[in-house]
């Protein structure tokens, strides 16, 4: 039986989380929301609840360079997804993980064709098994 594709713009918590391990994290509401600052320039707020964020595009395309542009911000959600995730279980699975590096290099040369690609570096720190580096590797690899 063919499984049906699930629709682009909805995005499914679990891909993240595994909701047997971290049921409160896929049950989290909050709210985006993108302003321009000024009429002029490229330069936008972007409000996640509580905190104040802001987005710009690079000199080079126009913009002022202000601030992250959304690709950096895109980036920096996946890194931040694989070290808090690898956290959280570690946590909760026992494990003496001390620290998490992540490294994301952006290779978006193919972009124009549809292929933007992302490569991952991650530093597991502790002392850790093999087994459970191995098992850290493959809940990071649960991360979009």
């Amino acid at each position: 039986k063919a499984e049906r594709p699930m629709p682009r713009m909805l995005y499914n918590c679990k891909v993240c989380f595994d909701r047997t391990i971290f049921p409160a994290a896929c049950e989290v509401s909050m709210t985006v929301t993108v302003n321009t600052v000024s009429a002029e320039g490229f330069r936008h707020t972007v409000q996640i609840d509580d905190h104040e964020l802001f987005a710009d595009v690079p000199k080079a395309a126009g913009g002022e360079g202000t601030a992250p542009e959304p690709h950096d911000y895109f980036d920096a959600a996946l890194g931040a997804c694989k070290a808090l995730t690898l956290k959280m279980y570690a946590k909760k699975k026992d494990i003496p993980l001390t620290g998490v590096g992540v490294e994301v290099k952006r290779d978006n040369s193919q972009e124009q064709k549809g292929k933007y690609a992302l490569h991952v570096t991650l530093t597991l720190k502790g002392v850790l098994t093999d087994a459970q580096r191995e098992e850290l590797l493959r809940v990071a690899d649960r991360c979009p």
